[in-house]
């Protein structure tokens, strides 16, 4: 008994020993290097065509259309006559900003940017009631409103000037509201180019 015990270890030690050596051989010969090269060869083969596809893409898609842009006079006073800024008009005794005038200025401002080299000056102006001290101040806060909305809305602060004239340059004359209104206003003047 003891000897077929003894052959039975032995012969389950040799099958076991047989079992791991063909066990860690095997699957180390056959997946080892499948595992290795394929995933190194898989974005080497991939990555080249999307990154042509990327860069060519934009390039024949990017070509800048031709466009026709006015050629603005030299002249200053032709400029200012031409009127390519529009004047914003305040309540009695306001300087805020209505809608009507945040319009005009966001076409105002979106001009200034393409021609980024015009100066220009603010004149705040005002009717001809209340003193002449009063105006000139109402004035420079109405100008200092519409450069403050200029700049807010991107105009190079550097190129924007302002001043105040009060009641001295009424553009309407008249003594009454429909005068008074057209001389509530910021007017633009084209002092650069």
């Amino acid at each position: 008994m003891k000897l077929s015990t003894q052959i039975l270890c032995v012969f389950v030690a040799f099958l076991a020993i047989g079992l791991l050596t063909s066990c860690k051989s095997g699957p180390q010969v056959s997946t080892a290097p499948a595992d290795v090269t394929q995933p190194a060869q898989r974005p080497a083969a991939t990555q080249p065509e999307i990154a042509e596809e990327v860069v060519q893409e934009p390039v024949t898609e990017s070509i800048p259309s031709v466009e026709v842009t006015e050629e603005l006079p030299e002249d200053i006073r032709e400029l200012n006559r031409r009127g390519y800024l529009q004047d914003v008009f305040f309540d009695t005794d306001k300087y805020d900003l209505k809608p009507e005038s945040r319009e005009a200025l966001a076409t105002n401002a979106s001009w200034l940017q393409s021609h980024m080299t015009i100066n220009i000056l603010i004149e705040g102006h005002c009717d001809e009631r209340n003193t002449r001290e009063y105006n000139l101040a109402l004035g420079e806060r109405r100008a200092s409103a519409v450069r403050d909305y200029l700049v807010f809305l991107g105009v190079d602060s550097g190129n924007v000037r302002i001043i105040s004239y009060g009641e001295e340059r009424p553009f309407a004359l008249g003594h009454d509201e429909s005068a008074w209104s057209l001389n509530r206003r910021a007017h633009f003047v084209i002092t650069a180019r």
